[in-house]
């Protein structure tokens, strides 16, 4: 998968991760993206890691690999800007 896409599977785990964990970020939606991008990047490493599938291809399995690591990300930003 090329970076191109990387981008835009982060760009979708980043909205969607937004939507399941809703609350006040003090970056916005950049942020949000960038979170969603380091979160597709985070989620495929810890899904091929662990034998529970990567970001490899786009797909819906990828999508919530990726959305998982963006959670994951997003609530180590909250807990951290507190």
């Amino acid at each position: 998968m090329g970076i191109i896409s990387w981008i835009v599977l982060g760009l979708i785990a980043g909205v969607l991760a937004k939507l399941i964990m809703p609350g006040k970020d003090s970056g916005g939606l950049i942020v949000t993206m960038l979170l969603g991008i380091a979160g597709a990047f985070v989620g495929g490493w810890a899904g091929s890691f662990f034998g529970l599938g990567s970001t490899g291809s786009f797909n819906v399995g990828s999508i919530l690999t990726a959305t998982a690591g963006a959670l994951l990300i997003l609530f180590v930003y909250k807990q951290i800007k507190k």
